[in-house]
C-alpha cells in the first residue's frame, strides 16, 4: 500500500506561511487568507496553519493542497478548530468531504480562485483539467465541510 500524498514544504515555503499566518494574526488577511488552529491528536497543543477559506454554493470548506498533512490527521480526530483574523476568532466544526463528484467540483472552484497560489502542489491537474482528471487528484487533497458557529468574536 503506498503513503498518502503529501508534499512537504521547502524552508522558503515554510517561512512565508508563518508570514501570511502572523499577518492574519495581525488582522491583515491576504485575499481572504485565515489562520487556522487544530488540535494536535497527540500533543493537545493548538496547531497553526494559514488557510483559505472557500465559499462554494454557499458551503465553506478547507482545502489541504499540499495533502495528507499533520492538521489534515489532526482535524479527522479532533473534528473542527478555530480560524483567526485579527481578534476576530471563530470556532467552527468540520466534516471530511468523500472523494466524489461534488469534492471534484469543489476543488475545481477552489483551483480557480486559488490556483496561482497552489497548482504546484496539484501535480499538473488545474481549474481546466477534465472531469476525470479531477476526480483522480481527490484522494491527494483532503477537502473539508466547515460550519462557522455563530457569535465568533475578538479573543
Amino acid at each position: 500500500m503506498s503513503q498518502p500524498y503529501y508534499l512537504r514544504g521547502s524552508a522558503l515555503n515554510v517561512r512565508l506561511n508563518s508570514l501570511v499566518g502572523r499577518l492574519a494574526r495581525l488582522g491583515v488577511s491576504m485575499l481572504g487568507t485565515a489562520e487556522m488552529s487544530v488540535r494536535g491528536r497527540k500533543s493537545g497543543r493548538m496547531q497553526r496553519i494559514p488557510v483559505n477559506p472557500h465559499t462554494f454554493e454557499g458551503q465553506q470548506y478547507i482545502v489541504s493542497a499540499r495533502g495528507h498533512s499533520q492538521w489534515v490527521r489532526n482535524m479527522r480526530v479532533v473534528g473542527g478548530g478555530e480560524l483567526r483574523v485579527g481578534r476576530k476568532v471563530r470556532d467552527f466544526t468540520a466534516v471530511e468531504v468523500p472523494d466524489d463528484e461534488q469534492k471534484a467540483r469543489v476543488l475545481r472552484a477552489y483551483l480557480q480562485r486559488w490556483g496561482w497560489e497552489v497548482d504546484q502542489y496539484f501535480r499538473g491537474v488545474t481549474a481546466k483539467s477534465s472531469d476525470a482528471e479531477l476526480l483522480a487528484a481527490c484522494a491527494d487533497h483532503p477537502v473539508f465541510r466547515i460550519t462557522v458557529q455563530a457569535g465568533g468574536g475578538a479573543r
